[in-house]
């Protein structure tokens, strides 16, 4: 590990300004090792530690744009021996995130403050009723009429506690399906991590669902840069004129389609022949719609394809 840059994605290219021009120079060298935040202590302290290293909210202004707040990891690449390969740096853009919670203590402080207002009012009531009390006797007519107006409160807060009554039942409902979906979501996480393969699943868009471990390691992709994307547009290495025709089949089916064979080339740029097939779940719009299993042809997967850790 001699410090220099070895590759830089198209991710880095738009979110941090660097080109591809930087591959081989020293990483010292570049903007990017000192802003938006001093990289190189955090990274020499990963590989120190042989841990990753994650600075959950680091804030990122490029020139002429709106500020950014990046969530930077640093994790150490374990090498053949016992030192390390080196590092990647992976600048995740949760500016979002930031947004959303400066707008909820936006919200909270504006809800303390109605707050405050509603209790001050209540207790200017509490002296306006005291007030009333003491002239109660000589607004016996309007007493009359605040008890048939009361009747009707009676009636109108009946019918609230049936709508309360009923929206318990609603929340419950939901707190079962909530649970039974995480639950569901638990166990594809664990068959997908299993199957010695790369999984996918996409929908009627062809934009990527699910990508499982197999997957990233397959075409060292991590499933955050891939999901939400059309399959065929991801530079993975995965010819897509052979896999349209299987595609189209697939978008239209409910049930297993395939295999085809096809020449592909892993993340780490070594030829293979990858066996492609699917089943087909016509999904609506947005929904998952199809499921492709891509394993390599006539023997078992690359030694370096470990299983996933659960």
């Amino acid at each position: 590990m001699d410090g220099t840059v070895a590759m830089v994605n198209q991710g880095a290219v738009t979110l941090l300004g660097l080109s591809p021009r930087d591959v081989g120079r020293p990483f010292r060298d570049l903007d990017l090792s000192y802003r938006p935040v001093e990289l190189r202590g955090h990274i020499d302290r990963a590989l120190q530690e042989r841990h990753s290293v994650v600075l959950p909210e680091v804030r990122h202004a490029p020139v002429g744009a709106e500020p950014l707040h990046l969530r930077v990891r640093v994790d150490p690449l374990p090498g053949d021996g016992s030192d390390p390969l080196g590092v990647a740096l992976v600048f995740e853009d949760v500016t979002g995130v930031y947004r959303l919670r400066r707008d909820l203590d936006h919200a909270n402080r504006r809800w303390e403050t109605a707050h405050e207002e509603l209790q001050s009012t209540n207790e200017e009531l509490e002296t306006t009723n005291e007030e009333l009390q003491s002239s109660v006797e000589e607004l016996e007519t309007t007493n009359h009429e605040l008890q048939a107006t009361n009747e009707e409160l009676a009636t109108s807060n009946e019918e609230l506690r049936t709508v309360n009554a009923e929206l318990e039942g609603s929340n419950a409902e939901l707190r079962e399906r909530t649970a039974e979906l995480g639950r569901s979501r638990a166990v594809l996480a664990a068959v997908l991590a299993g199957v010695p393969a790369g999984v996918a699943v996409v929908d009627q868009g062809l934009r990527v669902r699910v990508w499982n471990r197999w997957a990233e390691q397959m075409w060292a992709l991590p499933a955050q840069q891939v999901l939400g994307e059309h399959l065929l547009s991801l530079d993975i290495g995965l010819p897509a004129d052979p896999l349209r025709p299987l595609l189209r089949t697939l978008l239209g089916a409910t049930g297993p389609v395939g295999p085809v064979t096809v020449d592909a080339v892993d993340g780490s740029g070594r030829a293979l022949r990858l066996r492609v097939r699917g089943v087909g779940l016509s999904g609506s719009p947005g929904e998952p719609a199809a499921v492709l299993i891509m394993e390599r042809d006539g023997g078992p997967q690359d030694p370096t394809l470990t299983p996933p850790r659960p």
